[in-house]
């Protein structure tokens, strides 16, 4: 009973001490411990065990069961000595909440009567301020009133002396009385309800009217419009007029300027009327050379009447210049007939070179401003076609300045077709004419081309471009220049479809009419003499020839790039509204025809050349062949034109090396394939035969390697594009040769490694392999039927139908390939 209570107290101790994991760990935080006694989850009986772990350890129990006791009482008397502690705490606590609330009420009382003198210091503040806004308003008040009355005061004597000296012409004093009055006015704006302030602008707005029509009434009287100047010349009397027509109504100033200048030109208006000899074309000069004496007189004479400002020299210029393109313009049009090219340029030439005297002299502020307002620095003196004009003499034949760097463009001048621009409506003269010379120089090439023939092999003439395009084209720069000069609108348009024309024809009657003509009397030769390889029966270009097609192909290469210039230098020149309709492509696509006619030319020369060699070739009877030997015949016979021809065309389009390329590549591709037909023809061929052909073929896949550069002293590496079709074609002929030497039993390996090597679905392919082979038609049934069985189903096209087509393999795959059937073969042979 005893150990069954002992047991309830203990489990119900464990339930009182159990302690949630988050208190535990809070207390270990709180009160770390090594002790195993202060461990949640402390077991007893480990406990014990720990400290007898043997029975000899029983022999100091005595000692631990004290040393326990020993720590139990001193753990009995901290919790006694806390639980004493704890006994007077209460009441500390309730006696500080007491002092805190007590020292709180102090602070509460201190800052309300800290607010309160805040509040009293800020309304002592308000009052003093008060006054001092009262003193301010006051003393603008004042200031303002006293401004006004001095204003007033000015404004009622100002008005009395400008009435004053109005009527005694004091001009002088009158120019600077006048605007200080006025300006003063401006501040009575806002009072001119107050019928004395509207009474002095009054009389204000009559001073100035009664000296407008004063100061009109005296220049009138001074410069008569019916009349002549007067001889005694300009008064300080005019001058200050000017000064004081300045402030007044910009009409005033207008009437006087308009008054001026009419009575200034009206001799030039009866000097070149209509009718008169000297008011025609042929002595435009006359009219600029007037209008210079009298821009000196002027400046000589009323210089200093004038102000600066005024720009009086320049307002003259302006209008002789639109009385002269509207005196122009109606005499043209009544003696239309008489107008002739020489007479027009020469004409428009010297408008031209006035209206850049004028953009030197003046900087054309009166042209599109009002007047008087005058620009701060004046522009740069140059003529905005001083650089086409200077170029026009020293243009090379090459046409070089087309393809100079743009210089920086020189600044617009004002005054271009301020004259000049009556004479647009009558440039298709120009246009005609340019047309008309053009024709003549297009027939002039032809001639000169018939007569001197075309360029000679071995001379620097060979392969260069032809003389008479630099020509065309230098021609070209000088019309474009001048007409820009003359116009930058329709003319220029009509002048570039002019352009078109005679680049077209010189296209097809200088460069595509020249090319040789391809002859067709080459198939008639015999099979004799194909094997003899008799050089002179070949029908092929003479060097001459050759060096002729290089030379129309590197000029037209420089039609081409030239063409495409000349279009930018047109869009240049011509109006921005009109860029648009500036398009040379046209023309460049024919240039472009010329170069690939000219290409394909050489390709067929050389091809033709090449073709007796191959048809020699598939004549040959391979099956009686005994021995391996060197190269055959028909091998040297292609090196030899291929040697004979790429050294002319390659140092003949030296300075073109991209058309020489195409060349090479487009050869290749007309050759390989026609050899691999030509050696599909070549049956039956022995094992012998076939090597022998294999060798040919490598020997011919060696020249076209070397063909970009052969028979040259400089060795360059031939391009990679060029490079990977021959290595492609030339390893495809080497597989054909490799196939037809495997033995063909047994037959599924023959297939197998057809299929491998030449990756060929096609049976017609496999047909002539069988053919090469001399196989009877029973055994190629055969072999057909087991092709077609052996053949890897291909996966479905787009179209769900099957695909026959087989990827080409790389060159590394076909050597890898050759290298195999060579193994193969020798296998078999031993």
């Amino acid at each position: 009973m005893m150990e069954d209570e002992e047991l309830e107290f203990v489990e119900d101790l464990e339930a009182i001490l159990h302690l949630t994991p988050e208190v535990q760990l809070a207390i270990e935080q709180v009160f770390p411990s090594q002790d195993p006694l202060d461990r949640a989850d402390f077991n007893a009986v480990e406990y014990i065990n720990t400290l007898f772990p043997t029975e000899q350890s029983l022999a100091n129990i005595d000692e631990v069961v004290n040393n326990i006791r020993l720590k139990i009482r001193r753990l009995d008397d901290n919790i006694r000595t806390v639980v004493r502690g704890q006994t007077n705490v209460g009441q500390d606590g309730r006696q500080a909440l007491e002092e805190a609330q007590k020292a709180i009420q102090q602070l509460f009382g201190k800052i309300k009567d800290i607010k309160d003198k805040a509040e009293k210091s800020e309304q002592m503040v308000k009052e003093i301020t008060w006054d001092i806004k009262q003193l301010d308003h006051a003393k603008r008040h004042l200031t303002t009133s006293i401004t006004t009355l001095n204003h007033l005061h000015m404004l009622a004597g100002g008005v009395d002396s400008l009435e004053a000296m109005t009527r005694k012409r004091q001009y002088g004093e009158v120019a600077n009385l006048l605007q200080g009055v006025v300006n003063v006015l401006e501040h009575f704006q806002k009072y001119m309800g107050i019928p004395q302030i509207r009474q002095l602008s009054e009389r204000v707005k009559a001073a100035q009217s009664e000296l407008g029509t004063q100061i009109l009434a005296d220049f009138e009287e001074t410069f008569p419009a019916q009349g002549s100047k007067k001889s005694g010349g300009p008064s300080i009397v005019l001058r200050d007029a000017c000064l004081v027509a300045n402030v007044l109504d910009p009409r005033i100033k207008q009437e006087i300027i308009k008054k001026f200048i009419r009575q200034h030109l009206s001799e030039y208006l009866v000097l070149f009327q209509e009718n008169q000899d000297v008011a025609w074309l042929d002595k435009i000069d006359r009219r600029y050379a007037w209008i210079k004496r009298q821009l000196v007189d002027y400046e000589e004479k009323y210089g200093r009447m004038f102000p600066e400002e005024w720009c009086m020299t320049e307002r003259i210029a302006v209008e002789f210049c639109h009385i002269t393109r509207t005196e122009l313009a109606k005499l043209m049009r009544t003696r239309a007939r008489e107008i002739e090219v020489k007479l027009l340029l020469f004409a428009i030439q010297r408008t031209t070179n006035f209206e850049g005297l004028l953009a030197k002299r003046f900087s054309g502020c009166t042209l599109n401003d009002g007047p008087g307002k005058k620009t701060e620095t004046p522009l740069e003196p140059t003529n905005p076609f001083l650089e086409d004009e200077s170029g026009e003499d020293n243009i090379s034949e090459k046409d070089e300045d087309l393809d100079r760097p743009k210089k920086p463009k020189a600044p617009d001048n004002p005054f271009h077709g301020i004259v000049s621009k009556c004479f647009e409506p009558h440039l298709y003269v120009y246009i005609e004419s340019q047309d008309k010379n053009l024709g003549e120089l297009i027939d002039r090439f032809v001639a000169d081309f018939r007569a001197q023939g075309p360029p000679k092999s071995g001379t620097d003439e060979g392969g260069a471009v032809l003389p008479s395009c630099a020509d065309l084209f230098v021609y070209y720069k000088k019309c474009m220049v001048q007409c820009s000069q003359l116009s930058t609108g329709e003319p220029m348009i009509a002048l570039s479809t002019i352009f078109q024309k005679y680049l077209r024809e010189y296209a097809w009657k200088i460069l595509s009419g020249n090319l040789p003509k391809t002859s067709t009397n080459s198939g008639g030769l015999t099979i004799s003499s194909l094997l003899k390889e008799k050089e002179g029966e070949v029908a092929k270009f003479t060097m001459e020839e050759l060096c002729l097609i290089c030379s129309i192909l590197s000029t037209a290469e420089y039609c081409l790039a030239t063409t495409q210039q000349l279009e930018e230098k047109l869009k240049e020149k011509v109006d921005k509204s009109l860029m648009e309709r500036i398009n040379l492509s046209g023309e460049m696509d024919t240039f472009s025809t010329v170069i690939s006619n000219s290409i394909q030319l050489l390709v067929q020369d050389l091809d033709a050349a090449c073709d007796p060699a191959l048809t020699a070739m598939s004549k040959m009877p391979w099956q009686s062949v005994e021995h391996v030997g060197d190269q055959s015949p028909y091998v040297t016979s292609v090196i030899m034109h291929i040697k004979q021809n790429v050294p002319i065309i390659r140092d003949n389009l030296a300075s073109t090396r991209k058309y020489f390329t195409q060349f090479c590549i487009k050869f290749t591709n007309s050759f390989i394939p026609k050899f691999i037909n030509h050696l599909f023809r070549c049956k039956p061929i022995s094992m012998v035969g076939a090597e022998q052909l294999l060798l040919d073929t490598h020997s011919l896949k060696t020249i076209l390697l070397d063909l970009p550069s052969i028979g040259s002293q400089v060795v360059r590496k031939a391009p990679a594009s060029y490079t990977k079709i021959v290595v492609k074609g030339m390893t495809r002929a080497e597989m054909i040769l490799k196939v037809v030497m495997a033995p063909h039993e047994p037959s599924v390996v023959f297939v197998d490694n057809y299929i491998k090597l030449l990756a060929d679905s096609n049976p017609e392919t496999f047909q002539k392999i069988l053919d090469m082979k001399g196989l009877k038609r029973s055994e190629q049934s055969t072999m057909l039927e087991l092709f077609r069985q052996r053949l890897p189903t291909p996966p479905s096209g787009p179209d769900g139908g099957p695909s026959l087509s087989f990827s080409a393999p790389t060159p590394e795959q076909e050597s890898s390939r050759i290298r195999k059937l060579e193994k193969l073969i020798k296998k078999r042979i031993q």
